[in-house]
């Protein structure tokens, strides 16, 4: 059984000033702006074994089962992303 790797805690700035540096980690990255995080970047490289699949499928399994408690549409929440993301610009 191979460890979880936690995620490594990086702002924006860093990550981008940086990035060849993270996109050679095999450790995912959390990327924060103003101490939120806004993204991870995933290190798809290495092959993984089936509890690491089987952990993100369940992690899929549970974002589906919370976002139907809450009547939320996968198609919302991205309509909201694009037009956060619109009016940022």
């Amino acid at each position: 059984m191979a460890p979880q790797q936690q995620p490594i805690r990086v702002g924006a700035r860093e990550f981008r000033e940086s990035l060849a540096e993270y996109l050679d980690s095999p450790v995912p990255v959390a990327i924060t702006r103003h101490g939120r995080t806004v993204g991870y970047y995933v290190p798809a490289r290495r092959k993984l074994d089936k509890e690491e699949w089987s952990a993100y499928r369940q992690s899929v399994a549970e974002l589906r089962a919370l976002l139907a408690a809450h009547g939320i549409d996968e198609d919302e929440v991205v309509a909201e992303f694009q037009d956060l993301h619109r009016a940022r610009q």
